[in-house]
């Protein structure tokens, strides 16, 4: 071998990898730590960024049943019928390159997260398109549903009192919900007309005109945006029809095991919610915290669905999410451009978050809960029970700290 080429050789052993091939960090059981400045992180500004996420607790009250009825609890129907857990301090955690530089409140507290649940529900939507259970989300979700036999432990004694009671539920055969595709359920485009677990879909944010509550005209799905519960339960109520399984169970198999979530999270659905299928009792989850239910998870766990959702559906060796899925997720719904996928909330042209970077993205529940993405800064960060007015000027501090290095 020529001297020259030896030389040469033994120097680039000697180097190592360049630093492109240098291997992402993902957590194991034990997250590790490092300091703000081992991260590339300003530690003062930091520090403002974590006392304006304190001081900008949200200013509902902590007792969330109160709340409840001091919000959705006073639109018509609106009485909870899921589990409502009162919720602890402002409480986050900072991720950058896959390590906790940061940490405040209580990271290990189980609470309601609200509708970041709905991207759960997506995910494990998105898993079954990836495994071809689902074989287009541009298919009618109608050509995927059976009728659904919903589990009644009391029936009516004068069996003449159902009379004109259906015994079975169809969510998408009337004319307009034949035409809506998975699509428009997962954009909150669809439109859906119907009454799912005693919630009218007109009665979820029901607008100014009581009049046209019921007799509207329907938008021709994939047409309008309209964020609404009683619709994102009728999407996981097709899900569970897809997968034959309890949502959560699916869940954590495919996504929450393997991003090493704790075992303390729980997936809830309301008191009537149960329906028998393939002769089992199986609870159909909720979206949201809506009516109640829905997601109760720690800060941790919401980093690492945050952390998969920043490494594009992949974690370590797997690729839990496809690139295809998560590309659709963060695409743009023509007829709100901040909205992907349920809850992929992006900030198409700084629109959400001006301070923040145009392709950063957050799953968003109310409280607000808040995971922030932020591929450009390699950056995931948890908040929880700040005021939604307070978000930004948390993102502006956070990325300075970052900048200022």
């Amino acid at each position: 071998m020529d001297f020259r080429r030896f030389a040469l050789l033994v120097l680039l052993v000697m180097a190592g990898p360049p630093l492109a091939a240098a291997q992402t960090y993902y957590p194991d059981a034990d997250w590790q730590h490092k300091t703000p400045a081992e991260a590339g992180i300003n530690p003062q500004i930091l520090k403002q960024a974590i006392d304006l996420a304190i001081t900008g607790e949200t200013k509902a009250p902590r007792d969330l049943v109160l709340n409840h009825y001091q919000t959705f609890g006073r639109e018509p129907f609106g009485y909870a019928i899921g589990p409502i857990k009162d919720r602890g301090d402002p409480t986050g955690l900072i991720v950058r390159h896959g390590y906790i530089v940061a940490e405040w409140g209580d990271p290990l507290r189980v609470d309601m997260t609200h509708s970041v649940t709905k991207s759960f529900l997506s995910s494990v939507v998105g898993v079954a398109v990836d495994r071809g259970m689902i074989r287009s989300i541009d298919d009618p979700v109608r050509d995927y549903m059976a009728p659904v036999l919903v589990y009644n432990p009391l029936p009516a004694v004068n069996k003449s009192d159902r009379l004109a009671t259906p015994d079975l539920l169809s969510l998408f055969d009337t004319p307009h919900n034949r035409e809506i595709t998975w699509d428009n359920m997962l954009r909150q485009t669809s439109d859906w007309e119907g009454t799912l677990w005693g919630k009218p879909d007109w009665a979820d944010r029901p607008g100014p005109n009581p009049a046209d509550w019921t007799t509207r005209v329907r938008n021709k799905p994939g047409t309008a945006y309209k964020y609404n519960d009683t619709r994102v339960n009728a999407l996981a109520l097709a899900a569970l029809n897809v997968w034959r399984r309890p949502l959560p169970q699916v869940l954590k198999e495919t996504i929450m095991d393997p991003i090493g979530a704790s075992n303390t999270w729980r997936w809830f659905g309301y008191e009537n919610s149960w329906i028998v299928l393939d002769g089992t009792l199986m609870q159909s989850v909720t979206g949201g915290g809506h009516f109640g239910g829905g997601m109760y998870i720690n800060a941790y766990d919401m980093a690492r669905f945050g952390y998969l959702t920043l490494r594009h559906g992949k974690w370590k060796d797997r690729q839990l999410l496809s690139d295809q899925w998560v590309d659709r997720a963060l695409t743009p719904t023509g007829p709100e451009p901040t909205y992907g996928f349920m809850n992929w909330f992006l900030n198409t042209n700084h629109k959400l978050w001006p301070s923040a970077p145009v392709n950063a993205f957050a799953h968003i529940g109310n409280g607000t809960n808040m995971i922030y993405v932020d591929p450009d800064h390699d950056l995931v960060a948890v908040i929880r029970w700040i005021d939604n007015k307070a978000v930004d000027g948390f993102l502006k501090r956070l990325l300075a700290a970052i900048d200022q290095s």
